[in-house]
């Protein structure tokens, strides 16, 4: 792993991820006393809405994104990005009514929405050696992992010696810092096909996507994994507060746990893969949630919250780190920021459903029914994947093309039916039988 970081352009980029996300943390806590400072005892409500906003914006806006990015330098897209997000949230503290917040978390999420897959895509640019690739997918997840549980802890050191506004100065350096960091490195370039339309970019992933089996799986894993995850982010401070009689700080303590079964399980990923195929990993480890959450209502004491929550945990980063490696053999190198895009705003969609359901059903028919019924829909999902995921998943794949004249470039030397490695593209639209 160490290797990896040799490489000066990800060790960089790594960085600016982790500044970034420990602003990100420290924002998540001073919106959340911005929201009791205008809301008062509705502030739940506040959140709510603004992290139904965030989700809305991934969804509809990270395909746009992606085909901006075409078009545009690479390092300068991500760097106007994050001077854009750092200005948003300069801004913050001087709001005085709550849909100024649901204004500048939209258009947050919005420039968040075009920065992370572009971000995503550019990894394997700089990393092509697989083995290199999964090193730095799993310090991707670390340093996402730890954010969860070092931002709080910094935020309450903080908030120790000045108000929570400042906290969101140090967000806006977060950001800052991120750009320099971004500056630093020389990005490869990529530019849309000649002739392609606005439009047939922005659609472009969606539609590849859609045609490829592994892909179709992947959501559905996904879908999975998020009514499982679901209940740990929504309900924790449920069980542990309502259900358990605690305070606060167990609260923080349930998700740190959870935080850190992810981080050991994110760490032995590399070797896992050296003897597991992604798709016998990732289920695995959907598989883990889905039960965890199922196991929910047996809980009867903190210890064995935190026991069942790292073991979820551990499920979700041995579903989610892999995910880079399917998303990049499943596209041509041009493609393939369309295609993350794609795959971010699909996942989003599930966390877009199920959010609101975990908090619904919870407050509906309690804690213990609404674990049961996410982790039956996390079943089904799974067992769709199983069906619609093949176990044999080669990436050289045997086909025709009846389609193209016996003289075209795509067939000198090897004739109508021939065999490569198979992605969507404009000559591949329909994966073979």
């Amino acid at each position: 792993m160490l290797k990896t970081l040799s490489n000066p352009a990800f060790r960089h980029l790594l960085l600016a991820q982790i500044v970034s996300l420990i602003g990100t943390g420290l924002a998540t806590v001073a919106l959340g006393l911005l929201a009791w400072h205008l809301a008062g005892d509705r502030a739940g409500a506040v959140l709510g809405t603004a992290l139904a906003i965030k989700m809305v914006a991934y969804v509809s806006l990270a395909p746009i994104a992606s085909a901006l990015a075409d078009r545009l330098p690479r390092r300068a897209f991500l760097v106007a990005l994050d001077l854009i997000r750092a200005g948003i949230i300069a801004f913050l503290p001087f709001v005085t009514e709550v849909w100024q917040v649901y204004v500048l978390i939209f258009l947050l999420q919005a420039a968040s929405a075009g920065f992370t897959p572009a971000f995503q895509s550019t990894i394997p640019d700089l990393l092509p050696d697989e083995a290199d690739y999964t090193n730095g997918l799993t310090m991707m997840r670390l340093a996402e992992d730890m954010e969860q549980v070092a931002s709080p802890i910094l935020a309450a050191a903080l908030l120790t010696l000045v108000s929570f506004p400042v906290l969101f100065g140090g967000t806006v350096l977060g950001f800052l810092a991120s750009a320099v960091l971004v500056i630093s490195v020389t990005l490869p370039t990529r530019r849309a096909e000649p002739g392609e339309s606005f439009l047939h970019a922005v659609t472009k992933g969606l539609r590849i996507y859609a045609a490829t089996p592994r892909l179709r799986g992947l959501f559905l894993m996904e879908a999975a994994v998020a009514a499982a995850g679901a209940m740990v982010y929504v309900n924790t401070v449920v069980m542990v507060q309502a259900q358990l009689g605690l305070t606060e700080g167990f609260v923080a303590l349930a998700l740190g746990v959870f935080g850190l079964g992810s981080m050991i399980a994110a760490l032995l990923v590399p070797r896992l893969l050296e003897h597991l195929t992604e798709r016998s990993l990732m289920l695995g480890g959907a598989a883990m949630m889905v039960l965890g959450v199922g196991l929910a209502p047996l809980v009867q004491g903190f210890g064995l919250l935190c026991a069942l929550w790292a073991f979820i945990g551990a499920g979700f980063a041995a579903s989610q780190v892999p995910i880079g490696r399917i998303v990049n053999r499943s596209a041509r190198e041009e493609d393939r920021g369309s295609v993350f895009a794609a795959q971010f705003a699909s996942s989003h969609v599930c966390w877009l459903v199920t959010y609101p359901l975990a908090g619904w059903l919870g407050a509906w028919a309690g804690l213990g029914v609404t674990s049961l019924i996410l982790a039956v829909a996390g079943a089904v999902a799974l067992a769709l994947v199983w069906r619609l995921w093949p176990v044999a998943d080669p990436l050289t794949l045997a086909h025709d093309h009846a389609d193209l004249p016996p003289d075209h470039p795509h067939l000198q030397g090897h004739g109508a039916h021939h065999a490569h490695d198979y992605v969507i593209d404009p000559l591949h639209r329909h994966w073979p039988a």
